[in-house]
């Protein structure tokens, strides 16, 4: 990510605890350049390490409709990098 369009202002609210016994441990919301991006989970893996799982729409059918999404796996380690490691360097989150 460069510098101009780095995540900024980012802040995160934790899961109940009963959610948080099934793996998700609560929602960040962030600015990336001019949008304020909401309602991004913050879930456990199975093997213990954390991942984000992006927005998404239901439609009719229970068919999901990403909002918004990485466009690869690299953009997915490097979004995941920078907002996880600025929870973890805050004290804040999981």
């Amino acid at each position: 990510m460069t510098e101009a369009m780095a995540f900024r202002d980012i802040r995160f609210t934790a899961a109940t605890d009963k959610d948080r016994e099934a793996g998700l441990l609560g929602f960040v919301e962030a600015t990336f350049g001019p949008l304020r991006i909401e309602g991004i989970a913050v879930r456990r893996k199975l093997d213990g390490g954390l991942a984000l799982s992006f927005p998404v729409r239901k439609d009719r059918h229970g068919r999901d409709h990403p909002i918004l999404r990485p466009l690869g796996d690299r953009e997915r380690q490097a979004i995941e990098h920078e907002i996880l490691g600025a929870l973890m360097l805050r004290g804040v989150g999981p």
